[in-house]
């Protein structure tokens, strides 16, 4: 007996704690702080990112609450959990007694309830009760689709010679007290969508270049690899500036190709996305990923003359004059001189002809590989043969006269280039995205019944006169918006006088 006491009141305790409005308060409150958080401190960035931001101490800290990661951290699905389940406690507290309401045995009407009322509308009609009965109890069924006909005696009221003989009872909008249910339900979906969402769904990156395919993102917080299950084809991207040189609008050409066949071509834009299979692509950044071709401004250093030559990538020209031989390679993101990164340019093969008056300086640095590097990779590979005339130069964007420095016959110009860009890519997979969509509609509609309906319920006495007539009155009353049932009942009480 002891211990179905103690389990009785430890079942008391338990429902007493989550039908707690202080704890609902108290949740929320929580939740409202921790999300100001999340928005102060950059969500899914790199380690190195927050050590250099908030220090080595604060990185940690940060890092054994999941703050960096806060709307998937425990504590945070733990709250979501708690007021989840007080949501459901204080539903169920409280439906017991509004669904009676809802749903009674029996509809029951208290004539003195609406006797006590302020706001009556009262008017007198030449016809008797039994003409104008019939009448009033078809226009109250019609317009609040519940209407009883009640005999009320001469002990309920009236003076000497008239009595409340008949009482018409209507009433609409019960159903109406389950607005706050619906609103919880409605919350209870969004809660669900976000649980789900942060332990199943993932955000990831990707880059892809113009004209390139890829099958695989990577996960923004670890960085690890996720197969979309298809292909995902750049077609092209474009990019519009204002004159200030900043980005006005950029987008993508995406197609989606599965089993070998293109499902969909798309082109997305900021807050445009691509959606498939679950997956959403959304436009995040671009750069510039390589050159489709470059116009190169070659000028003599004998005749002064200078020439426009467009080349293509593994092309190879003649330079004017019996220069020699130059081709194309490739572009490069960045390229360090003496220590300095001189930035995006381009690298190619020189063969410069060699003659009386046109010999290589011997003692040049920017030939003899003492301090140029394409990058840390290659930097052991050497700019000059130095069996035979061929050297590797670099021809940078920034710099337009960096390749007289050579000491060569022909200096080389980037004069313009048709860039290649690549597309940055978000992609987001939310399996509980649905659940949340669902309970904005419901909160919609459950916040529509809560506000802007009402049960409403109307009560008509017809009093007989000593002569011929009665005597009429009609009060109503609403458990929300009184004033706007007051006008409702003057409202009535006019139609019924027409009638």
């Amino acid at each position: 007996m002891t211990i179905n006491n103690n389990k009785i009141k430890s079942n008391n305790l338990f429902w007493n704690l989550f039908k707690s409005i202080k704890l609902t308060v108290v949740v929320l409150i929580l939740l409202a702080a921790t999300s100001v958080i999340g928005t102060l401190i950059p969500q899914n960035g790199t380690e190195q990112f927050y050590v250099q931001k908030y220090g080595e101490v604060f990185f940690k800290l940060f890092s054994s609450l999941d703050i960096f990661d806060m709307y998937n951290a425990w504590w945070f699905v733990l709250l979501l959990i708690i007021l989840s389940i007080n949501i459901i406690v204080c539903s169920i507290d409280k439906l017991q007694t509004t669904w009676k309401i809802i749903f009674p045995d029996k509809v029951a009407f208290n004539i003195e309830r609406f006797r006590r009322l302020k706001h009556k509308e009262e008017f007198e009609s030449p016809l008797n009760i039994e003409d104008i009965e019939g009448k009033y109890l078809s226009f109250i069924e019609k317009n609040f689709g519940i209407a009883v006909k009640e005999s009320i005696s001469i002990k309920d009221g009236g003076d000497n010679n008239g009595v409340a003989d008949v009482a018409i009872f209507g009433e609409k909008g019960r159903w109406t007290r389950i607005g706050v249910y619906v609103v919880h339900l409605s919350i209870l979906l969004m809660l669900i969508g976000a649980v789900i969402g942060g332990i199943w769904g993932f955000k990831a990156f990707v880059s892809i270049p113009e004209g390139e395919t890829v099958d695989t993102a990577f996960l923004m917080d670890n960085n690890t690899p996720v197969k979309f299950g298809f292909n995902l084809k750049c077609n092209s991207f474009s990019v519009k500036f204002y004159d200030t040189g900043q980005p006005e609008e950029f987008k993508s050409n995406l197609t989606v190709i599965e089993d070998g066949k293109e499902s969909i071509t798309k082109d997305i834009v900021v807050n445009d996305p691509l959606r498939y299979k679950g997956l959403s692509f959304y436009q995040s950044s671009y750069g510039i990923d390589s050159a489709k071709n470059v116009l190169f401004k070659i000028t003599s250093k004998e005749s002064g003359m200078t020439y426009s030559q467009k080349m293509e990538f593994g092309q190879t020209i003649d330079i004017p004059e019996s220069g020699g031989r130059f081709t194309l390679i490739e572009f490069v993101h960045g390229y360090n001189f003496r220590g300095h990164n001189l930035g995006e340019g381009f690298i190619g093969k020189f063969s410069e002809n060699k003659s009386a008056d046109n010999k290589l300086p011997k003692d040049n640095a920017l030939l003899n590989n003492e301090s140029l590097e394409r990058d840390k990779t290659d930097k052991e590979k050497p700019i000059q043969d130095k069996e035979n005339s061929e050297v590797e130069i670099y021809i940078p964007i920034k710099f337009p006269t960096f390749d007289k420095m050579r000491g060569g016959a022909f200096a080389f110009e980037i004069q313009d280039y048709d860039k290649k860009y690549y597309t940055g890519l978000q992609i987001t997979k939310d399996p509980g995205v649905w659940y949340v969509y669902i309970g904005f509609i419901f909160m919609i509609i459950g916040c529509w019944i809560t506000f802007f309906m009402s049960h409403q319920s109307i009560c008509v006495e017809i009093r007989k006169k000593a002569e011929r007539g009665c005597n009429i009155v009609v009060s109503g009353t609403a458990n929300k918006n009184s004033q706007g049932m007051k006008l409702k009942v003057a409202k009535i009480a006019a139609k019924m006088q027409q009638i």
